[in-house]
């Protein structure tokens, strides 16, 4: 059914350290097939949402204390990182890191370690379909590779483990803006071909509202606003904090942005 649910936050609280509370009572829902953008400014609990829905909370001496996290009618939450994985979750971490000294071709074959190191020629081709460039890069370490080409092979590589429900943090990080727009052309085309529901964590809020069908914005550790994409770009508050502009449409500094008020759901 095209609006069943794939994941369900619900209500949950993250502690870091069994001190440190960093989400305070999230909520949000994913359907199946769509690309979800969760928008914020730096510290405000988007890459612990990931973390929270991978398991990659665990490492950093972090939990999910309240609350609970469904995918696909399986609760998940405090799972250890390869069993969530095991059921399609596949996170693309913010900063790459790939196998420096592995080519990109090898890179690629470490995508199926969640299948069972299972490697089929469709798959690479598939990853080699969306990102031609990976497929003349094949044979070159992974080292050597620019900004833009270990953003193509990280997502690459993910593409490699099948995934059902992908997870995005700060794909345009550091990128040019050709490289950012076609980065993001790929993975909205990666997800109406392949049908992956994807959650992206981005703090370019145009480029990400663009390309999604659902929005949250995040402000710290909480969720203060939500609504399809393309009402969330013509939101006034939103287009003053999160999109550059003032409610006249002029841009304007982002220090120099006034607060607003907005609905706040935990009231």
């Amino acid at each position: 059914m095209e609006d069943e649910l794939c994941l369900i936050i619900n209500n949950i609280s993250v502690v870091y350290h069994e001190v440190i509370q960093v989400l305070k009572g999230v909520s949000l829902q994913v359907k199946k097939g769509d690309i979800v953008a969760l928008l914020g400014s730096n510290g405000a609990g988007k890459t612990t949402t990931l973390r929270a829905i991978s398991g990659l909370l665990k490492p950093e001496n972090g939990k999910v204390t309240d609350g609970s996290i469904v995918f696909d009618g399986k609760s998940i939450h405090n799972q250890p990182p390869e069993e969530i994985t095991k059921l399609g979750i596949i996170q693309v971490l913010e900063g790459r890191m790939p196998f420096k000294h592995l080519t990109v071709e090898e890179n690629l074959r470490v995508g199926t370690a969640t299948r069972g190191g299972k490697f089929f020629k469709e798959d690479i081709e598939l990853v080699y379909y969306y990102f031609p460039r990976l497929k003349e890069l094949r044979k070159r370490s992974a080292g050597y590779l620019s900004g833009g080409e270990l953003q193509m092979l990280a997502i690459g590589r993910a593409l490699m483990a099948h995934p059902k429900l992908l997870l995005l943090d700060e794909p345009s990080l550091g990128l040019a803006p050709l490289l950012v727009r076609e980065i993001f052309e790929i993975i909205k085309k990666i997800n109406e071909e392949q049908k992956t529901t994807i959650i992206l964590v981005e703090q370019n809020a145009n480029m990400a509202l663009n390309i999604a069908t659902y929005g949250y914005v995040m402000e710290n550790g909480r969720i203060v606003l939500e609504g399809k994409a393309k009402d969330l770009k013509e939101n006034p508050d939103v287009k003053e904090s999160y999109l550059g502009t003032t409610k006249g449409g002029l841009e304007e500094a982002y220090k120099d942005l006034k607060a607003y008020k907005r609905r706040k759901r935990w009231l």
